[in-house]
């Protein structure tokens, strides 16, 4: 459960708040969806950048799911960079998945980068 801290406004969040998050959208991966816009003009509304806008920071209308934001995350090892579908824009965007987890007997592990189960 890494604490990861915000550009702006001295906040943090906890990475597994996160993973949470991605699950209940029904997906492994979240778009980062950085804008430099007021909340009410982003047009992102599933992205990272959002969900971070409307839970942790202390101003809305600042972006918050800066690079170093993404960085922190993959050094977690929990989540990994990639592009994927944005469900908002319908285009290949960038963000990052949840690394899985993976069954081998009764070990659970997670899995290595770029490998698979």
């Amino acid at each position: 459960m890494p604490m990861i801290n915000l550009p702006y406004g001295n906040n943090s969040f906890n990475s597994d708040d996160l993973k949470r998050r991605i699950q209940r959208m029904r997906k492994h991966y979240i778009i980062q969806g950085q804008k430099n816009c007021s909340r009410a003009e982003h047009t992102k509304p599933n992205s990272l950048d959002c969900w971070l806008r409307d839970n942790y920071a202390q101003k809305s209308d600042t972006k918050q799911a800066v690079n170093k934001v993404i960085k922190d995350l993959v050094n977690t090892g929990e989540f990994e960079e990639g592009n994927f579908l944005c469900p908002d824009s319908g285009r290949m965007c960038k963000g990052i998945k949840i690394v899985q987890i993976c069954e081998i007997g009764n070990k659970t592990i997670q899995r290595m980068r770029n490998t698979y189960c």
